[in-house]
């Protein structure tokens, strides 16, 4: 039997330690399923993992794809899928980390099958984007599949801001002629592993301060100068996060350096409670605190095996 061991939870909660740990521990790979460390020009502002990390135990999709590069969580699901087929038949456990919740889903679930939208949709959408804001991506889904719509204010409302995926929904709609709705729940996905699942957590004001740390080890090893370089790019989909946005204001002269940090470090704590509120969500997690002995995790995951081979 194949096991996925998947570590979640908030941003700078530590899973990159403990993934390391569980690797070197069953002697396995990590896969990186954190959205923002893909792209190679993007480090310091993604907490990429150092080199003295990297090189501790073999990871992949960090740094894989550039900015300039369209890559969606189905391209990513299909690459991972694939990767881990091929890590199984080196070790029966592989390690799987990263605090992107969709992406998660993506490769424990799968996501149902969508049909091809034409480029010229997309491009359409776009354009109206630009012109017209987030506003418009909502009220089109409103009238286009009210359903869903209403789904999302009531379940998800933080991904009716979310400008790549709200396109999504709406290019589904107008690409068919159908609701986007219609869609979900066809496809049973079959997975060739079985997910354990570890989440990391902490008091509110113990993961707050951690967040604010990170950001300043951020500032101080270089995130100004990567934003800077960054900037002539700041429209792409990649750069649209906590991190680059508020010093993308400061290089407009919209606000200060002080100001913007602030603002990351504000801004990441509202992502990281978004994070919680969806992984609290993920089924038949084991929650530990943050600062939990690593070999009391170890010994629930081999229980794990044990019960699930008895």
């Amino acid at each position: 039997m194949n096991y996925l061991i998947t570590i979640i939870g908030p941003t700078a909660i530590g899973k990159t330690s403990l993934s390391i740990a569980l690797a070197q521990h069953f002697i396995c790979d990590i896969i990186s399923c954190d959205s923002r460390q893909f792209f190679k020009e993007m480090r310091i502002g993604t907490a990429v993992p150092n080199k003295d990390e990297l090189n501790s135990a073999p990871h992949h999709f960090i740094q894989n794809k550039s900015i300039h590069e369209s890559y969606s969580v189905g391209d990513f699901e299909q690459e991972a899928i694939a990767k881990l087929d091929e890590l199984f038949t080196k070790n029966k456990v592989q390690i799987m980390v990263g605090g992107s919740g969709l992406y998660v889903d993506a490769v424990l679930k799968g996501f149902d099958d969508f049909p091809d939208i034409d480029e010229s949709i997309r491009i359409q959408i776009n354009t109206d984007f630009e012109r017209f804001g987030i506003d418009y991506l909502q009220q089109k889904l409103k009238e286009l599949d009210l359903i869903y719509f209403q789904k999302l204010t009531t379940e998800n409302p933080q991904t009716l801001q979310n400008p790549q995926r709200m396109k999504r929904f709406v290019e589904v709609c107008l690409g068919t002629g159908k609701p986007y709705s219609s869609f979900i729940g066809q496809k049973k996905n079959s997975r060739h592993f079985t997910p354990i699942v570890i989440g990391l957590e902490a008091q509110r004001d113990i993961m707050y301060d951690r967040i604010n740390q990170r950001v300043d080890i951020m500032i101080n090893e270089g995130l100004l100068a990567e934003a800077e370089q960054l900037y002539p790019n700041k429209q792409l989909n990649a750069l649209q996060t906590v991190g680059y946005r508020e010093l993308f204001d400061y290089f407009d002269g919209k606000t200060t350096l002080e100001f913007a940090i602030e603002e990351i470090k504000k801004n990441t704590r509202r992502f990281a409670k978004r994070q919680i509120t969806w992984f609290k969500r993920t089924e038949n997690t084991m929650w530990f605190d943050y600062k939990t002995d690593i070999a009391n995790i170890i010994e629930c995951i081999e229980n794990q095996f044990t019960s699930n081979n008895s």
